[in-house]
């Protein structure tokens, strides 16, 4: 057999290490090097969009393909090397069948080669458990950030690839269940590192998101990001036949069947034009209240069309073109919803703090920040160049700034305001 060229054609399954994997190869065995356009395809779980399939095989201008996945076959293969008329080298999948495939030689080597990788739908337990803190994952996030490949999944395959995610650990978790309790057993939000991706780097996605309803567990997994972590995260959405195409300038557009279909993204944050906008009662046994007179989140929903021309810009959050804004909030474990108004989170106003900047040191700072003369009632916000509450709380001494990148800062201090550098 001609070891340059193998049939286009041709599914070639291999079984190797005792079947830690299963490889199925479709296109050309020589390996081309190309330089891939970055971004990140985020799919809602059922059929996957034609239109954002194209986008994210461009996106690898015209290079290998790798299908990572932990169950089924070969459907991939086929599909993106010749249905969708976009030309790429080769698609590869991989079907890992236990956590020893996590260190094999041959699969990273193949994510090393590949200039796109896609994650299939599943389990995210599954995906979590086998690669987590393992060669896998070391060579996935290498390939994100430097090779700079573009990267995608649906369901389980998008579920996984925020900072935050719901890991499964126990299995799923609907609404009701979320909201009565939104430290029941069910409720498994990780932050422990596993893809890292700067464009979904304060984000948890969420998929499936019309079949069932799951905009309840959604604004509860964010409840629990801020009570757990500290931090008021974002959140991504997809209904099942919606797909989210984020290019490297962050700007998300949105693909699926409307109007034909109902097909929505969504895309949510805690409200920053609220002063203090933590829940009023998220705590163990007792139904989430994240109120704050209806206005607690602000949701932008987006009717994805074919041609994927509706858009929102993750640089801010706040600009979006074709949707609508919604105020989401929950009332002693009840979802509400109604029409909002756009957010406008760009209204810091910077005062002199009590005359005398070295009250708040150091500045530039590095990873924390203290207080000299408090009173004992402060109240801390601390917000980005964009007017985002980055954090809200009481206890400033301690809370860790590290994670946040360089730039310009504010911190208010009850109604007063410092300007902060973070080196």
């Amino acid at each position: 057999m001609n070891k340059i060229l193998l049939s286009l054609l041709t599914l070639i399954p291999f079984l190797i290490n005792g079947q830690s994997y299963t490889s199925y190869f479709t296109g050309n065995a020589t390996d081309l090097v190309s330089n891939p356009s970055g971004g990140v395809c985020l799919m809602g779980g059922a059929s996957e969009d034609d239109n954002a399939m194209k986008w994210f095989l461009q996106k690898a201008n015209g290079g290998d393909i790798l299908i990572l996945r932990t169950t089924g076959s070969n459907g991939y293969n086929s599909y993106l090397y010749s249905s969708l008329g976009i030309t790429v080298n080769s698609v590869e999948t991989i079907v890992c069948n236990n956590a020893s495939a996590s260190s094999d030689p041959y699969i990273l080597q193949k994510i090393q080669q590949a200039e796109a990788i896609w994650f299939a739908g599943g389990d995210q337990w599954t995906y979590v458990s086998y690669w987590r803190n393992t060669p896998v994952e070391e060579a996935i996030n290498e390939a994100i950030n430097q090779r700079k490949i573009v990267i995608g999944g649906t369901s389980a395959g998008m579920a996984i690839q925020g900072k935050y995610y719901f890991s499964a650990q126990n299995g799923t978790v609907t609404s009701s269940t979320a909201l009565g309790n939104p430290y029941n057993n069910q409720m498994t939000v990780d932050s422990t590192h596993f893809i890292e991706n700067s464009t979904l780097s304060n984000v948890i996605t969420d998929t499936h998101f019309d079949n069932p309803d799951r905009k309840g567990r959604l604004l509860t997994f964010l409840a629990r990001i801020k009570n757990d972590y500290g931090q008021f995260a974002k959140a991504i959405a997809c209904d099942e036949y919606t797909a989210v195409c984020i290019d490297t300038n962050g700007i998300a557009r949105v693909f699926g069947g409307y109007p034909t279909y109902d097909d929505n993204a969504y895309f949510i944050q805690s409200n920053c034009e609220l002063e203090n906008p933590n829940p009023e009662n998220c705590t163990p046994g007792n139904p989430l209240t994240w109120n704050l007179e209806g206005l607690a989140l602000k949701a932008y929903q987006i009717k994805g069309d074919a041609a994927g021309t509706k858009t929102f810009d993750l640089t801010d959050w706040q600009t979006g073109v074709g949707g609508a804004w919604y105020n989401w909030s929950s009332s002693n474990g009840a979802f509400g919803e109604e029409i909002g108004s756009p957010l406008n989170c760009n209204n810091v106003s910077v005062d002199d703090f009590l005359d005398d900047f070295d009250v708040i040191y150091p500045n530039p700072f590095i990873n924390q920040l203290t207080q000299l003369n408090k009173s004992g009632d402060e109240h801390y916000t601390f917000i980005n160049y964009c007017g985002e509450i980055i954090w809200y709380g009481k206890d400033l001494d301690h809370h860790d700034f590290s994670h946040l990148s360089s730039g310009v800062y504010f911190l208010k201090v009850n109604n007063k305001t410092i300007k902060l550098i973070k080196q």
